[in-house]
Parts: structure tokens; sequence; C-alpha cells
């Protein structure tokens, strides 16, 4: 058997992720290596002085402030996405046609373009990337604000979420030095209540890099104190 053969070598290269005889495995494999790369995709600040994190705060302020015209948004953000070449005509079409027919959330977390891109652009601080989407970042935020008023007499009072994702040799060593301060993560923070599905999904296969740490972020929520902040949060 070929593939028998091809995995004893392979085990022995860091590189090789598997030996595959159908192209459907090879496809789920690299949707799943996409997913977390984008999970990982996410700028983080590990002080109050970092000018990083007193930048995306003055960035995010602004942006949330700005009233302007969707269509007109939604239209420049397409034309935009022509010149990149890297999306799809089809799902350019989509957007255009049916932005305004789904949530903001469901556009967010759905297979496009829009996770990727608007992490990427938070992450490398690329301001012409993040003011094409600041629409979405303003519809996002407002949706995720509705919705926290809505449940917020559901709400435990307190309750556990947990983050799986890699961190880069460099972070983990700033995160390691920062115990008992603040750290920030410059993004739409998604999270789960699952221990299992963030460790088994997202943090463990990081360990396979060289170049980076598993880790999982467990996050303590205190409700009363969660209220006054002007960074809501949503199930």
């Amino acid at each position: 058997d070929h593939k028998v053969i091809h995995e004893r070598w392979a085990k022995t290269m860091a590189k090789v992720k598997g030996v595959y005889t159908q192209i459907e495995p090879i496809c789920k494999e690299l949707q799943i290596d996409r997913r977390n790369c984008d999970q990982d995709m996410i700028a983080i600040s590990f002080n109050r002085i970092d000018p990083l994190f007193m930048y995306t705060q003055l960035l995010k302020e602004a942006l949330l402030e700005i009233e302007d015209d969707d269509a007109k948004s939604i239209k420049e953000l397409v034309e935009y996405c022509r010149l990149q070449d890297d999306v799809s005509k089809t799902t350019l079409d989509k957007i255009e046609r049916e932005y305004r027919n789904h949530s903001p959330i469901w556009w967010y977390t759905g297979p496009y373009f829009i996770y990727s891109m608007l992490n990427g652009g938070l992450r490398q601080m690329d301001v012409d990337i993040i003011l094409k989407m600041g629409f979405i970042i303003r519809h996002l935020h407002q949706h995720i604000k509705e919705l926290h008023s809505e449940q917020q007499g559901n709400m435990p009072t307190t309750f556990q979420v947990f983050r799986g994702q890699g961190l880069s040799m460099e972070d983990f060593e700033k995160m390691k030095k920062t115990k008992g301060g603040l750290m920030s993560f410059n993004n739409f923070l998604s999270t789960s209540r699952n221990r299992e599905i963030s460790f088994n999904n997202f943090a463990q296969p990081s360990a396979f890099n060289p170049n980076s740490v598993g880790v999982l972020f467990i996050m303590n929520i205190d409700t009363n104190i969660c209220t006054n902040s002007s960074t809501p949060f949503a199930e």
C-alpha cells in the first residue's frame, strides 16, 4: 500500500501534515488550517501604554461615531475587493445584492472573506481595509449591543468562556511577563462555553507548529462588571 509507505517517512517531516489519496480529505484539512490561521490572526496588546492598544481604542471610537450611506459603503468595499482579485465574484455579488437580508453576525461568521479580511486588517492596522470595512464594524458592534440588551436578564451573574488559539513565541513571552496586567484583544472576540471545543479545535493544533504555542484562554465573566463596560458581549 503506497499510502502506508508514504505515511512512514511523512511522520519524520514536521512540515508534512498527512498523506492523502483523495481530494476531499485534503480540502477538509485545508479548511481546518485556514480556520485555525484566522483564529490565530488576532492582534493582542499586553499593556495599557502599548501604542497599538491606544491607537486601536481611538480608531474604534472614531469608527463607531461615523454615520454614512450604507449603500455607498457596500459598493466601495465590493469595488475595493474586486481590485484585489482574491475574492470570488460570486461572493462579492452576493454581498452587494443581499447584505441587508442577513445580520452582521451572519456575514462575519459565515464562510466568506469578511472574518479573515477584517481580522487581518486589524492585526496589521491596515487603515485602508479598516475604513473600507468600517460600516461592518459599526453594524457588528450595534448588533452585539442589541443582543446583549435582549439577553442580559437571562445571563448568569458569573460564568466561564474559553478561547483556544496559537501565539507566536514572541507574543507568548510577552504574555508571560504581563501576569496580573492588562491584555487586550483588538478585534471582535469569538469564544465558547465548551472547553473541549476550544482546546481540541484551536489550541491543540497549534502545538504542531514549531513557531507557535497553543494557548487556551479561560475567561471568568462577571456580568455586574461587564455591564458598565462600553464593549458589549452576547451569545
